[in-house]
């Protein structure tokens, strides 16, 4: 019996571990595929068309929005981020599940538009753990630091607005949880319901 793939949203604080984590579950399932944002920014060195971005100009970009082809979109930095509708559909309809790696306020927004979607929370194990994530990376002053610290704080005040969380504690029992879910969900009699008509019992 064919299934739809999964719609997956998961957010995070930054020095979390998400990419890490999301890597190795693509690794792990080979119906995966990464959401390809559109954006207005120059690529950067072996950046490719379709596999990092797709990139537009902002005109482009601007009747995207127009025509309503993205599920959400933001600015940042002067240039536009956004999630086109037809790969997230096209890739369902074939049977893939899509990973959305995106921050809160733009999963918030997905789930409004999706009401299937599976939303996903990844949490450190402490907040002490987190700034020593992020404080060892070594790539930050001060300021920086303290900004991303804060900005960890407000995303996870959003942490009820999901469906599940996971804490990043140890990155192969993560890792299971994440897999463990994503086989639950596809197992719903909500995304199975010709399921009794597959089988042949027929109901009376």
């Amino acid at each position: 019996m064919f299934r739809e793939g999964l719609v997956v949203v998961v957010s995070g604080p930054s020095g979390v571990g998400k990419g890490t984590l999301l890597k190795q579950v693509r690794q792990d399932n080979g119906n995966i595929r990464f959401s390809v944002s559109a954006t207005t920014r120059k690529p950067r060195a072996g950046e490719l068309e379709g596999q990092n971005y797709f990139f537009k100009s902002v005109e482009q970009f601007q009747e995207m929005i127009e025509n309503r082809e993205l599920i959400e979109w933001v600015e940042y930095c002067g240039n536009y981020y956004g999630t086109p509708k037809e790969y997230i559909n096209d890739s369902v309809k074939q049977g893939y599940d899509i990973i959305l790696e995106i921050e809160v306020e733009g999963a918030v927004n997905i789930k409004k538009q999706i009401d299937n979607c599976v939303t996903l929370f990844i949490l450190p194990p402490s907040f002490d753990d987190l700034k020593k994530r992020i404080v060892g990376r070594g790539t930050e002053d001060e300021c920086t630091i303290n900004t991303r610290l804060e900005t960890a704080k407000r995303e996870i005040a959003y942490v009820d607005k999901y469906d599940y969380i996971i804490i990043n504690n140890d990155i192969n029992t993560a890792v299971n949880e994440i897999n463990s879910i994503l086989t639950a969900e596809k197992l719903k009699y909500s995304r199975n319901s010709d399921i009794l008509q597959y089988i042949g019992f027929k109901q009376t």
